[in-house]
């Protein structure tokens, strides 16, 4: 194998975008649901029971078990594993929270308008994680 020119960079510099994003889940049933019923993500493939696709614009969302990829035990309750963010239009944002909020959801954080130009909405997923709809303002 051919070491890449040290002059040009990193072999990382390859790296065009993130294909997939793997949430390891505590309750798949629980978690198919929301991102099936409630976020409405379009079911993508089924490759075991154990990891599920979904279409979120033009990247891949995965449930999936730890242990399928990664020997990791699931993290504890009450702690989020990862912040995902899904941008929207303002209205959007709004029109969203009405949703969650019809669906029982709790929002951690209802529409707010930022300093830093953007519209956001926090609410968690069944296992905790942290996610934000926003829109640039």
């Amino acid at each position: 194998m051919n070491e890449p020119d040290r002059l040009s960079g990193s072999a990382f510099e390859a790296i065009r975008a993130i294909d997939y994003t793997v949430i390891f889940v505590r309750d798949m049933q629980a978690m198919r649901y929301f991102y099936e019923d409630v976020m409405r993500f379009p079911f993508l493939r089924e490759l075991s029971s154990n990891w599920i696709e979904y279409r979120v614009g033009g990247n891949t969302l995965v449930l999936s078990r730890p242990g399928l990829t990664a020997s990791d035990i699931p993290t504890p309750d009450g702690s989020a594993t990862l912040h995902l963010a899904f941008k929207v239009s303002a209205r959007e944002v709004d029109l969203c929270a009405e949703e969650l909020m019809r669906r029982g959801i709790d929002l951690l954080s209802p529409p707010t308008n930022r300093d830093f130009g953007h519209r956001t909405l926090f609410f968690r997923d069944p296992d905790g994680n942290l996610l934000e709809l926003f829109a640039e303002i």
